[in-house]
């Protein structure tokens, strides 16, 4: 399994950005997909953003042409640009690693954002 730290998380305006990093213990190249999640106030965590090996890039509805997921092979760390923030994005973010074959999921401890109105 793959340790994920993720980083970057804070308090903003809303309509400000911020661009979270999850750094990787070992090579990402393999992990089937990378993504995004988030849980907020009684909230269920649900997905932001995914980004398998091949590029292949999906993002909620809620979060399309504000958010932008990427992924950088050679320093092991995905990164999720954030703009354009909305309270509604308060939440924990985690970060995942989902893998090609039957091992569990990796997850990250989480950072916090909180956009402000």
């Amino acid at each position: 399994q793959v340790q994920l730290v993720e980083s970057g998380g804070g308090l903003v305006q809303a309509g400000g950005s911020l661009r979270l990093s999850c750094a990787a213990s070992r090579s990402i190249s393999s992990i089937n997909a990378m993504g995004w999640y988030r849980q907020g106030p009684g909230k269920q965590r649900e997905v932001v953003a995914v980004i398998t090996s091949s590029g292949r890039i999906n993002y909620a509805d809620s979060v399309k042409g504000r958010f932008t997921i990427s992924r950088d092979n050679g320093k092991n760390t995905v990164y999720l640009q954030m703009n354009s923030l909305k309270p509604e994005d308060t939440a924990v973010y985690y970060c995942n690693a989902a893998y090609s074959d039957s091992r569990a999921d990796s997850w990250g401890q989480g950072t916090q954002v909180t956009v402000s109105s």
